[in-house]
């Protein structure tokens, strides 16, 4: 079918990987620190350029071996080799294989020309790339106009991006946010846009919880505090009740698939991740998933309901006040088929 990017019914789910991006300084490895130890229920691994900046918890490493330190958590953090493609595969093959694979690129690094190496037919239906998000230091968006190759640089890191975290906002004050955003919208059409201090990202939106399991798509997947089983009622998370709200919907009506990428396509700008368990007027025997993040759209067909009653069940996170949840309730309303 044309309007599945991955069928699953014969074959694993290809791991999703997330391009980290962003300047010298802006909070990569803040990020990664917050996932190598945290509590997020995924098998991750993360690839770095080098061991010494990463700061892991002494109780959590339960083994290091060659590049490969393994943690207690069950996430695995390896050192980047020259022959990247080398080291995903590695990677991917290990006993116990990642769910989701985030790549630290340099700071100085076009994350474009990284995201072509999964172009490599080595990878065909092993990986899928979930996103490239761009970290971005809202203090220092601005510094060293002397040099306009940095701001060059800084330019196509964000324009590669799926998402953007503006980071150290708190630093940067309301007014820098400001005339960062308008510099944004002169640059770019529609960007997802993050704001935070020291990183602090829900996993949520940062990885692909629960991307392949139909079961996750149940009340233990998204861990904002959200009930998911409400009727598109336009919510507030407990952990991060302040910053993002969250929005779901559930129906029994079969939706068809292009409609439904459609729709994905043009959601408000204030979304930064959306997800769902989908019936389908093409398949309605075999449960889709939808994954959106930024401006990526994916949807894959999985081989059976494992039990659940079928049905459509979809969650979006976003900016608090950033999107309408009766307009939302339409929109996806409009992609059932009569």
């Amino acid at each position: 079918m044309d309007n599945i990017d991955h069928d699953l019914a014969h074959t694993p789910p290809p791991v999703p990987v997330t391009i980290l991006t962003g300047f010298l300084g802006a909070g990569k490895t803040t990020l990664l620190n917050r996932i190598l130890n945290g509590d997020h229920g995924l098998r991750a691994a993360v690839l770095v350029n080098d061991f010494g900046s990463i700061n892991i918890d002494a109780e959590l490493v339960v083994g290091v071996e060659n590049n490969v330190i393994s943690l207690a958590n069950g996430c695995v953090c390896c050192s980047l080799r020259e022959d990247l493609v080398q080291t995903i595969m590695e990677t991917i093959d290990r006993p116990e294989r990642p769910e989701y694979i985030l790549l630290e690129a340099s700071g100085v690094a076009d994350p474009i020309s990284i995201a072509m190496t999964f172009n490599n037919p080595k990878f065909l239906d092993r990986i899928r790339m979930d996103s490239i998000t761009c970290v971005l230091d809202a203090e220092q968006v601005f510094a060293n106009p002397e040099y306009p190759a940095i701001m060059d640089l800084k330019l196509r890191q964000i324009a590669s991006a799926d998402m953007l975290i503006l980071n150290k906002v708190d630093l940067a004050g309301l007014e820098q946010v400001e005339k960062i955003r308008r510099w944004l919208d002169d640059h770019f059409n529609n960007i997802r846009i993050v704001e935070t201090n020291f990183c602090d990202v829900p996993y949520e939106i940062l990885l692909a919880v629960g991307r392949f399991d139909p079961i996750k798509m149940g009340r233990a997947e998204l861990r904002l505090g959200h009930d998911l089983d409400g009727e598109g009622e336009h919510e507030q998370g407990s952990d991060h009740r302040s910053a993002f709200d969250t929005w779901s919907y559930e129906t029994d009506g079969l939706l068809s698939l292009e409609a439904l990428r459609q729709t994905a396509r043009k959601l408000p700008g204030g979304i930064f991740r959306c997800k769902g368990l989908i019936r389908s007027a093409e398949s309605p025997d075999r449960p889709a998933v939808l994954q959106v993040v930024g401006r990526r759209v994916d949807i894959a067909l999985l081989d059976k309901w494992n039990g659940r009653l079928p049905s459509t069940r979809i969650v979006a996170i976003g900016a608090p006040g950033s999107f309408d949840g009766i307009d939302l309730h339409q929109r996806f309303q409009a992609c059932i088929v009569a």
